[in-house]
């Protein structure tokens, strides 16, 4: 979860709005509803074991026409994107501490040394993971582990360290104005997408052990601690730097850095932040395969997606994701691609959630090991705040949004040839 969002959207947050209220608050929103939808999603796995995610509980809440639609969008857009962008901020990183990285390499072209570095990242993971699960699991614990650890010291140093700048923290009305603005709402799509990933666990209930007993556990959990996390980080980046030096800027933790400790330390950071993004670039790597793959066990159509090696590791959807991945590194437009991804991304989580009332009405005897906390109202307040979003996306942002439904009807004429494709059985 911890990586692209907290890491570069900030920037695009201030463009709207101004006071240092509303913008703590929408990362406590952004938080708020992803544990609403960790609560839900906690008892979907638990009712139905089985990786896969929104395509598993999809296709069978309502149909595998829809199911088939998340599987589409995830292996497009819901993995390769935020891997897209995860090296994309990296190189960006990276080029604020070393210049020379913006030169291009091949003239008359926009293939910098930070777009070859972003490529050569994603290499290496996809490299790693698909020799095999266990060394990738515990490549993705160890730098997930530092880079908590680092974000925690960044967190109290920006405490101590430095002069505040003149920015009300406390609610006032201008503050509470922003909240209820057009700005708040959109703001909104820029911090779900910090924090996707919160449901990342689902995607791998088949590998986890006991999932109908841990993987709430893991849901919950995980997210709470990146909520704290995240409102933290965005205090010590708003207090230590002007807004204007904020701006319309993707490389945010390095500009506060800056301020913060100077330009030796914060070019220090800087680079330190940008190996961090390698842990986001590798989680996302190590999950999205797993639903490519189950989208081919029962496809026909896509059977041969489903392939795996020796080692368990389902190589074919790897370099499939891979491949879209480096097509959106190599058309890089940052923030168009990340309002892009965050609307498709609450689009399939929004109904992913509903059906948990659908579910509860289909089939009420069905065992759940673990209910949603908090049931109706967690996931009433999760569809009520995504709805608001995607609503002001809509207007706010036409472009993008009608690249998402195309997107979307573009996997639906999939579905239909892949349907076409399977033989009728013959009558006996």
């Amino acid at each position: 979860m911890v990586g692209t969002g907290v890491f570069t959207s900030l920037g695009f947050q201030v463009l709207g709005i101004q006071s240092g209220f509303a913008l703590l608050m929408l990362w406590a929103v952004g938080g708020l509803i992803a544990l609403c939808g960790a609560v839900s999603y906690g008892e979907l796995a638990a009712a139905m074991p089985r990786s896969g995610g929104e395509y598993h509980y999809l296709s069978q809440i309502y149909h595998p026409a829809l199911g088939f639609l998340s599987g589409w969008v995830s292996a497009t857009v819901g993995f390769a994107a935020p891997t897209a962008l995860a090296a994309l901020a990296l190189g960006q990183y990276a080029q604020s501490v070393w210049p020379a990285l913006a030169t291009p390499l091949l003239a008359g072209t926009s293939f910098t040394g930070a777009t070859a570095l972003s490529v050569s990242v994603v290499l290496v993971l996809a490299l790693v993971h698909g020799r095999s699960a266990r060394a990738g699991s515990r490549l993705q614990v160890v730098i997930t582990a530092l880079k908590v650890l680092v974000l925690v010291g960044f967190i109290g140093a920006g405490l101590v360290v430095g002069e505040g700048q003149p920015l009300r923290f406390a609610p006032d009305a201008a503050g509470w104005q922003a909240l209820l603005s057009p700005a708040f709402a959109v703001s909104l799509v820029y911090v779900s997408y910090a924090y996707s990933g919160w449901n990342a666990a689902a995607y791998l209930t088949g590998e986890i052990e006991q999932p109908q007993r841990n993987l709430s556990r893991i849901l919950l959990t995980g997210t709470t601690i990146v909520l704290l996390l995240y409102v933290g980080l965005n205090y010590v980046f708003l207090r230590s730097t002007p807004l204007a030096g904020l701006k319309g800027q993707v490389e945010v933790g390095f500009i506060a850095a800056n301020s913060l400790f100077g330009p030796a330390l914060g070019r220090l950071t800087g680079a330190v932040i940008a190996v961090l993004l390698v842990s986001t670039i590798s989680a996302m790597i190590f999950a999205g395969p797993r639903i490519v793959q189950t989208m081919g066990e029962d496809l026909p159509a896509l059977r041969w997606l489903a392939g795996r090696s020796t080692a368990g590791i389902p190589v074919r959807a790897l370099l499939l994701q891979v491949a879209i991945t480096l097509v959106f590194i190599l058309k890089p437009d940052f923030k168009a691609v990340l309002v892009y991804a965050g609307f498709v991304l609450n689009l399939f989580t929004f109904l992913t959630v509903l059906g948990v009332f659908v579910l509860r009405w289909r089939q009420p005897n069905l065992p759940r090991p673990y209910r949603a906390w908090g049931y109706p109202l967690t996931p009433l307040l999760f569809l009520a705040l995504s709805a608001w979003t995607l609503i002001f996306i809509i207007k706010d942002k036409p472009t993008e949004s009608l690249y998402g439904l195309a997107t979307v009807l573009s996997g639906l004429l999939v579905y239909f040839i892949a349907q076409k494709s399977i033989p009728t059985p013959k009558p006996e």
